[in-house]
């Protein structure tokens, strides 16, 4: 599964990850970082990332789109960067999980 971190997450993120998500990508790192939504999402779909964000936009825009692409929403206000890194990697199975599932478009992380 590779991921595509968000504007509001930090790109320090695709370092501590890189065990679990090889490959993934960091907004700033394809220069969408000012981009709005829809850039971002289609390019989700060109090159198959799932968005993960801590931006509410991503959710609604799954519940109206669907997927792809898939969107991971981290529930969390004002945090550290470390505890972001300690939500995926207690979700690692979810995350994977929700990969693979054909119907699933969206999944929710605290």
């Amino acid at each position: 599964m590779r991921l595509l971190f968000d504007q509001n997450l930090s790109p320090l993120l695709i370092g501590l990850l890189s065990d679990l998500f090889p490959g993934s990508i960091h907004v700033r790192d394809v220069g969408l970082q000012t981009s709005g939504d829809t850039a971002i999402w289609d390019y989700a779909i060109r090159e198959q990332v799932a968005i993960i964000s801590k931006d509410s936009d991503f959710r609604q825009r799954s519940f109206l789109l669907g997927s792809p692409p898939k969107v991971v929403w981290i529930r969390r206000g004002n945090c550290s960067t470390n505890d972001v890194e300690a939500i995926i990697r207690a979700h690692h199975g979810d995350l994977l999980a929700f990969d693979q599932a054909e119907t699933a478009t969206f999944l929710a992380l605290e």
